[in-house]
């Protein structure tokens, strides 16, 4: 999400749109035309992108993504590289268009709105208000809750997803269903988080392990039966969720660990 609101932030910041088109029929009379584009931004897994009084709000879930194009002299559609019947809002300047695909939620809020939809997340582990004191706070405050669980939960600290909160746990020695309270090493847990997300806030390839342009970008992530990279273990995959945090989606529950390198 920081690297989507960073390209679409450096395309359309300062600039008014043409026109705008929201494929959602909640909005789809809504017209953002003449409005300027004052900022783009994540928070968390959220997408805020503020025309004048305005928000739109955006989340990816797990298929979602946003594309730029660059519009010629002439105006023409440009080439998208997805389906056009998976378009959920289309905007326009001048000179460039951006699209969102398949995006799971789509909103226009106004400025205390958007303050209210946002008002349960944690502190940001890329934005300004990130606390480790306060997300180790989070954490502790439902000390039986599984580790692997406390992280995905938005609302102890905003940014960490499915993938990282396997390779976070593999990399603290850890095992996913560890309850808070028996985790010695909470600290260095939250200090791998923040180190994780910004080392790939701007990669188009996500990597954990040393090398990013090539082999395994993953420790465990995905490599369910395969050996463990530092011990030859085979790693094992299972599901860990709570109902609440399951609805999202099916791929929330799925975790991978090494079983001699996790404790």
């Amino acid at each position: 999400m920081f690297r989507q609101a960073a390209v679409l932030h450096a395309a359309l910041a300062g600039k008014v749109l043409t026109s705008s088109d929201f494929r959602v029929p909640r909005h789809a009379t809504a017209d953002l035309s003449g409005r300027t584009v004052e900022q783009v931004i994540a928070r968390g897994k959220h997408l805020l992108m503020r025309v004048g009084d305005l928000t739109v709000h955006s989340h990816l879930k797990m298929e979602g993504t946003w594309h730029v194009y660059p519009r010629d002299a002439a105006g023409s559609r440009p080439r998208w590289r997805r389906t056009a019947h998976t378009a959920r809002c289309v905007l326009r300047t001048q000179d460039q268009e951006a699209v969102g695909f398949s995006l799971g939620e789509l909103n226009i809020l106004s400025t205390a709105e958007e303050q209210d939809k946002l008002a349960h997340l944690g502190p940001d582990l890329l934005g300004p208000d990130w606390d480790p004191a306060e997300a180790t706070r989070r954490l502790l405050s439902a000390p039986q809750r599984s580790i692997g669980v406390a992280l995905l939960d938005q609302s102890n600290l905003a940014g960490v997803g499915n993938v990282f909160r396997s390779e976070i746990c593999f990399l603290a020695g850890i095992l996913p269903s560890r309850p808070v309270a028996e985790v010695t090493n909470l600290a260095r847990v939250i200090e791998l988080s923040e180190k994780l997300l910004t080392v790939n806030r701007l990669r188009i390839r996500r990597c954990t392990t040393a090398n990013p342009t090539s082999g395994p970008p993953y420790w465990v992530y995905g490599r369910g039966g395969k050996p463990c990279m530092r011990c030859g273990t085979r790693l094992r995959k299972s599901e860990l969720g709570e109902a609440e945090l399951r609805k999202a989606a099916v791929e929330d529950r799925v975790i991978y660990f090494c079983p001699s390198c996790q404790s």
